[in-house]
């Protein structure tokens, strides 16, 4: 598993070590593909990670549209956090999490975030009990999937760091 953490010496403000690492995260576990295939489940997936209802197979996209989507739909799992994570708890989570979260996010979707154990145990103050819900979501229409086992893993480090 790469260490994620590593990073944190580097950056300078918090809102862009978060980008900065969920965009890694992404990236890592994503790939970029500028022509549009399905996904293990067989969603039509373009860029890196990109769905949704515009995407069909055999589209092609640009090396730029591809860094705008992808800075889109960061940008929309950012917001999700900041609309569904109670604010006293928002204030006060570190770059790390926010990162981990919106990874996830960005992968299993906002309203699973807003729906899950997940949020309510982080809304309740229970950070570390709320991280290790990570571990759960490795499935995909029922079927276990190494690469988000793998994925999960590296979010949960994320979004652990700095707590004893």
């Amino acid at each position: 598993m790469k260490n994620w953490t590593r990073w944190l010496g580097g950056a300078a403000g918090g809102a862009t070590l978060a980008l900065s690492l969920s965009v890694s995260v992404v990236k890592h576990y994503e790939g970029t593909e500028l022509e549009s295939y399905p996904d293990p489940v067989g969603i039509p997936t373009i860029c890196t990670g990109h769905t949704g209802p515009s995407v069909k197979l055999h589209q092609t996209k640009t090396p730029e549209e591809c860094e705008a989507l992808l800075a889109g739909d960061l940008g929309t799992a950012f917001d999700a956090i900041d609309r569904y994570v109670a604010p006293e708890i928002n204030a006060t989570m570190p770059p790390t999490r926010r990162a981990a979260l919106a990874s996830f996010i960005f992968n299993a979707g906002q309203g699973k975030f807003r729906d899950s154990t997940l949020l309510e145990l982080l809304n309740a103050g229970q950070p570390r009990a709320a991280c290790d819900q990570l571990s759960r979501w490795v499935y995909a229409q029922g079927k276990k999937f190494a690469g988000l086992v793998k994925r999960r893993a590296a979010e949960r480090e994320l979004c652990l760091a700095g707590l004893e």
